[in-house]
């Protein structure tokens, strides 16, 4: 199987190129790799639909890419790499995508755009909160060992998102979860600058999430990992 791993913190992340690393451990597999050149983080599903994406080669099956994350996997999906994914992974992203957050993350979106080309695709997030150790090495082990069982969840319209405690060990088996409901208390900062022009910088706040017990918030809470199948369009409801 080809399997592409692509992210939206750059090609530099170390959650990306343990992850890689660790793949190309597993028999049977070709890995490749095709990241953003630099952070992307919260570019949701931009595409580049002006001037030409830049691909540098660094060897080893590995490419870096001027565009954003779900550029990455239109290129490899389309042709531009030596051979189409049959499996593309998002990830380990340094930090939550937890519920609402998957409007916005990058993380997802290679997921996301790998499923509207009928393509399994899954994301893997680290949940860092504020600082102290990041336990990589446990998160990659996990994504590696379920990554066979994960696909196997995917469905057509669909991609699968993981969410993993910051913990060298977790309690219990992995939850099947839904997508909890976030609220991003943030705010905006404004100055008048001399040169006539106003600029705004949005400063991050807290954010609250519900608390539905059968959410990946809930899950991760309870340093569990959380497992979310997630439809890539709205689902219409009669």
């Amino acid at each position: 199987m080809n399997i592409l791993v692509t992210n939206d913190d750059g090609i530099n992340c170390e959650g990306l190129l343990l992850l890689a690393e660790a793949l190309r451990g597993l028999s049977g597999h070709t890995v490749f790799v095709l990241a953003p050149e630099d952070d992307r983080s919260g570019v949701s599903q931009s595409i580049s639909l002006k001037g030409p994406l830049r691909l540098r080669d660094r060897g080893n099956n590995t490419w870096t890419c001027s565009g954003t994350p779900a550029d990455c996997v239109m290129v490899a999906a389309l042709g531009g790499l030596p051979e189409k994914p049959d499996l593309v992974v998002s990830g380990i992203n340094a930090g939550a995508n937890l519920g609402t957050d998957l409007v916005y993350s990058g993380t997802a979106a290679a997921a996301r755009q790998a499923a509207l080309y009928g393509i399994p695709g899954v994301a893997f997030s680290l949940v860092t909160i504020g600082k102290g150790p990041v336990f990589w090495e446990r998160a990659v082990e996990f994504s590696r060992d379920h990554l066979e069982e994960l696909v196997s969840l995917w469905e057509k319209d669909t991609f699968v998102n993981v969410n993993i405690p910051n913990s060298p060990d977790y309690s219990g088996d992995p939850q099947m979860t839904v997508p909890s409901r976030r609220l991003y208390r943030d705010t905006v900062v404004g100055f008048d600058a001399p040169d006539g022009s106003r600029y705004c910088f949005i400063k991050n706040g807290p954010v609250v999430t519900d608390e539905d017990p059968g959410s990946d918030w809930s899950a991760v809470s309870r340093n569990r990992v959380a497992i979310s199948l997630v439809f890539i369009h709205p689902v219409v409801r009669s």
